[in-house]
């Protein structure tokens, strides 16, 4: 039976592998997890295997958070050894977190080929530790599987041809699958009933926005002006950082601790806008045809910009306050990412190349 090596470490790669899990296991092809423990807040982590009833990982390596090289180093370092031990027919990515490029290294330097899922994204920002993450792990891979027709043309620019399939989005299907469920198990919409479709939904991790005091502290306080209910599920990291400027309670954003999965569809899904600098949700949010403000200087799903669904705010917040104050009516919506069935068709895919 084919073995393939499936490694994942942050809440997008949960989200991603929960579907093609499936498949993979319906296309009879034997699936062992290492999860390197990059997200280890229960919260960011567990309960999302709980919800996506995702099959336990054979190893949770337990690295937790550091600098980015010396997390990618004990990441590589722990990988190899697993690899060396078990040796699998292939290693699967997803993505562009730390885990991703530790993963594709480990891979590359046993010869052992290796998939990338979610290959040839670009923000062409190389001050983005994901934006090296992406390159490298495209460089390496041995089947790289794009989720849009623009990720093929990416990498056909940078001369990666050989292995590229375009294969739609694994989330989409994710999306597909869960969405009705989530509607009707989550608790969280009758929390916030007295607003339903009323509020905006915000989230916020990265360093340029997070790790930024003054930033962060300007762009609270303009939603803050906005007067908009604005639901925030405070990332651990962010949380850190908040602690230090809150000040009195606030009537308009309302901060709560991480959600599920199933709780965040149903809060995207109702949400009037979402304000966010996650690749993820950016896209979450144009699937589920809610607009969005990306509260980045740019993106790597630049479908999501076409017809006004998603607004880059860029490095000049007075952007912000602009699309605050005169909503987004979005034009037409396209099935960029697909019709839910990527998940079988990269099982398909991986069988035929390894000839089984």
């Amino acid at each position: 039976m084919l073995k393939i090596t499936t490694i994942v470490g942050a809440r997008p790669q949960f989200v991603k592998a929960s579907r093609l899990s499936a498949a993979l296991k319906a296309a009879g092809i034997r699936e062992n997890i290492l999860h390197t423990g990059q997200h280890y807040h229960d919260r960011l982590s567990r309960i999302f295997f709980r919800e996506l009833k995702l099959k336990k990982p054979t190893l949770n390596l337990g690295i937790g958070s550091m600098a980015h090289g010396q997390q990618t180093a004990a990441m590589l370092a722990k990988l190899e050894s697993c690899l060396i031990r078990n040796r699998p027919d292939g290693v699967l990515v997803y993505g562009d977190t730390n885990s991703t490029l530790a993963g594709a290294l480990a891979a590359a330097k046993l010869q052992i080929p290796m998939i990338h899922i979610e290959a040839g994204l670009r923000s062409y920002n190389r001050t983005m530790p994901e934006e090296i993450n992406r390159i490298v792990t495209d460089q390496l891979a041995t089947l790289l599987f794009a989720p849009t027709r623009l990720a093929v043309s990416n990498l056909k620019k940078e001369g990666i041809r050989s292995g590229v399939h375009f294969s739609g989005d694994v989330m989409a299907d994710s999306l597909q699958h869960f969405l009705p469920i989530a509607m009707k198990q989550s608790a969280i919409q009758k929390r916030f009933r007295a607003i339903h479709h009323k509020y905006q939904l915000l989230t916020l991790h990265r360093p340029s926005n997070a790790d930024d005091l003054s930033r962060l502290k300007k762009i609270l306080w303009i939603i803050e002006k906005s007067g908009v209910p604005t639901v925030f599920p405070v990332h651990p990291r962010t949380q850190k950082i908040i602690s230090k400027i809150r000040g009195k309670r606030s009537n308009v954003i309302f901060f709560i601790p991480p959600v599920g999965y199933l709780d965040m569809l149903v809060l995207q899904k109702n949400a009037v806008r979402i304000l966010t600098d996650s690749g993820g949700i950016q896209k979450e949010a144009y699937l589920l045809k809610v607009p969005c403000i990306t509260i980045r200087s740019e993106t790597e799903w630049k479908e999501t910009t076409q017809h006004g669904w998603n607004q880059v705010v860029g490095r000049n917040l007075d952007n912000l306050v602009r699309f605050l104050s005169r909503p987004a009516k979005p034009g037409k919506w396209l099935p960029y990412y697909g019709n839910g069935k990527a998940s079988t068709k990269i099982a398909k895919t991986i069988r035929h190349f390894f000839k089984i």
